[in-house]
Order: structure tokens, then C-alpha cells, then sequence
């Protein structure tokens, strides 16, 4: 079975959907470590609730590739498939993707290429745009720019706010990064410069 470990910061709402599909049989996976940068992230607490390998690695005062190279040595013995980023607010470091080339996926609240980085609901909001959603991708070394697995729109609606459009978002998030997991580790697809293009043979 394909092993992955989940990088978060905070509370993890998106490994506790991962977890959750696999515990359904939705998600042909096993979690090998949930790994956090911060000491206190609720993530923690639900990892070991849930008996998984809960690791807590702060990151505070170490520089990206450092800080990468340690998450590498944690994950070396575990024979990881696939690093799942699950709400972790730190730059992947080069250590990191040199070990895991293409193997590192995260989740974005915007339809990127457009608002990458912080506070992306609110950047949206301000820029006036009619729709919002989120997007899975594969890590590479710039912010938010590596190919693109998947995607789902969120509408925005009058009286939005920052906190609405987020809540609704989530709910898409939670849908689309286990199906973008599962055709990681299905291996059906190729990537053609920045495109994922899935293949139906």
C-alpha cells in the first residue's frame, strides 16, 4: 500500500479528510506520519488520537533548507510515496524536493495561477473576481507554482467575507485533494511542462 505523510502547521482539516477517506475505502493509502512545524498544531493531537505516527518538528528560527533536510532524515526510514502538504505555512526547502522529486503535492485556496501565497480569499475579495475555489499542485521551488492536478470553483457572493468564502472552499478542498492523491499514486498521468495531463489507458 502507498505510504504518505502529511506536513501541517495547524489544525489539519484537510488530513482529517485524507484520514477520514481512507478509513472509507475512498483512498487506496496509508498515512506513515503526520508531521508538524509547530509544536502546538491541533493536527498533532488528532494524529495520535487517531493511533498514527504524530512527529513534532519545530521549525522556528531555521532557515527552509535546513529545516527541509530535517523533515528528509524523519521521512528516510519510512518509505514514503507521497508528501501531502495539509495546511503547512513554510516554504519547501530544496533537501525536501531533491528527495521527493514530483512527489510532493499541496492544496491552495485559489484558482491559481491567480493569488498565490497569503491571505488569498481576501486578495479575491479586494481584486473583485466572480469566482474563487482551490487547487492542488505539485511543489517546486517557487510560491504556489508547481503543475497543476486538480481544480474546483467556489462562486463569490454578495456579502462575502474572507471567513465565508474560506468555509466554503474548505468543503471543495476536502474533496478534491484525496482525488488528486489517488491519481498521484495511480500513476496515470504525465507531465507536460506545467500541465498534468491524465491518462485514461
Amino acid at each position: 500500500m502507498k505510504r504518505l505523510a502529511i506536513l501541517v502547521s495547524g489544525r489539519g482539516s484537510n488530513f482529517e479528510a485524507i484520514a477520514r477517506n481512507i478509513r472509507e475505502d475512498k483512498l487506496d493509502a496509508e498515512i506513515a506520519a503526520v508531521v508538524a512545524n509547530n509544536p502546538e498544531a491541533k493536527a498533532l493531537d488528532t494524529a495520535r488520537s487517531l493511533g498514527l505516527n504524530a512527529i513534532s518538528l519545530p521549525s522556528k528560527g531555521i532557515d527552509s533548507d535546513t529545516y527541509a533536510a530535517q523533515v528528509r532524515d524523519a521521512l528516510a526510514p519510512l518509505h514514503i510515496d507521497l508528501i501531502c502538504l495539509a495546511g503547512f505555512m513554510r516554504r519547501v526547502g530544496q533537501p525536501l524536493l531533491d528527495a521527493y522529486p514530483q512527489r510532493i503535492l499541496n492544496i491552495h485556496p485559489s484558482l491559481l495561477p491567480s493569488f498565490p501565497g497569503l491571505h488569498v480569499q481576501q486578495q479575491a475579495l479586494d481584486y473583485g473576481v466572480k469566482w474563487s475555489g482551490c487547487t492542488v499542485h505539485f511543489v517546486d521551488a517557487g510560491v504556489d507554482s508547481g503543475p497543476i492536478v486538480a481544480q474546483a470553483a467556489v462562486p463569490i457572493v454578495e456579502g462575502d467575507t474572507a471567513d465565508t468564502l474560506a468555509a466554503r472552499i474548505l468543503v471543495e478542498e476536502h474533496k478534491i485533494f484525496s482525488e488528486a492523491i489517488a491519481v498521484v499514486l495511480g500513476g496515470k498521468y504525465r507531465i507536460e511542462g506545467r500541465r498534468v495531463v491524465r491518462l485514461t489507458q
